[in-house]
Parts: structure tokens; sequence; C-alpha cells
């Protein structure tokens, strides 16, 4: 996907690289996204994926997707931007998304060791509430049939 950045003009052609991202996307019942920040915003690899996913449109592979955000930076501020710039895309995706507790990783590099792994154990357990919540935030939000109405 990343090779074919996105281009309405593909959509008579659709490459089959797109053809699979919004396939296995339709699969999903939620997406947790993890970014860092460039200028304020996600990385053009994110956004690529947001549009990719979204179209043709009104068949959109994001619709009613729940989904969380964790943003993480090794500035002291955690990709507050990024974070926040990405909610706004996924609202008008029509994606619920977790409110509560936000994530902004700030200092990463200082909570990771030489092979990734977490060593602060107080962000080991803020992350594994998050993950309860967005658990809980998946089973309140997954999408239901709608009610026969008659």
């Amino acid at each position: 996907m990343a090779s074919c950045p996105y281009n309405e003009d593909h959509e008579q052609d659709v490459p089959p690289a797109w053809t699979q991202f919004r396939n296995a996307l339709r699969d999903k019942d939620a997406v947790l996204f993890v970014t860092p920040e460039y200028n304020r915003s996600v990385p053009g690899a994110i956004k690529n994926a947001l549009d990719v996913g979204s179209r043709p449109y009104g068949e959109s592979s994001w619709e009613g997707k729940p989904a969380g955000v964790v943003s993480v930076s090794p500035g002291a501020l955690g990709a507050f931007g990024a974070n926040h710039h990405l909610r706004q895309s996924l609202v008008f995706l029509n994606m619920p998304v977790l409110q509560q507790p936000e994530v902004y990783l700030g200092r990463v590099s200082e909570l990771l060791d030489k092979e990734g792994n977490l060593t602060s154990e107080g962000t080991r357990e803020f992350l594994s509430d998050f993950l309860v919540a967005f658990q809980q935030w998946i089973e309140t939000n997954a999408r239901r049939p709608l009610a026969a109405t008659g």
C-alpha cells in the first residue's frame, strides 16, 4: 500500500494492495492506532491508510468500528498533536473513539530497554488499564445488526 499513495484516479483500476487492505479491515471488530508525531500530525502512512480504507465513497471499511488512539514521542508532550489530529479524522470516518483514558506516552525512550521492552511498572499498569477500558469500549460499541422494523 505504501508504494501506491491514495489517488482517487486509481479507483478505476484499484491496486491489489488496496483491495487486500480494505478486505482485511472489514473483518476486524475494532482498530487500535499507535502513532508517533510528525509536525503535530500523524505520519503519512497512517493518513494514506485512512484514505485507502475510506474509499470508494459510501463503502468505507472503517465505518462504525470502535477505535482507540495511543500516541508516542521522545518529547515530553507524548505526541499530543498527532493524537488529536488523528481523532479528528476518526470522527469524520464515523468511528467511535475511546475518550478516557487518553494515552500520550512522552519520553518513550526512557520507558523502554534496548530490546524495546517496557521497563516502567507504572506505565505497564496504566497501559493495562487502558486495554481493559478499550476492550469494554469495543464490547459497548460493537456493530450489531439493526433490529427489524415493521
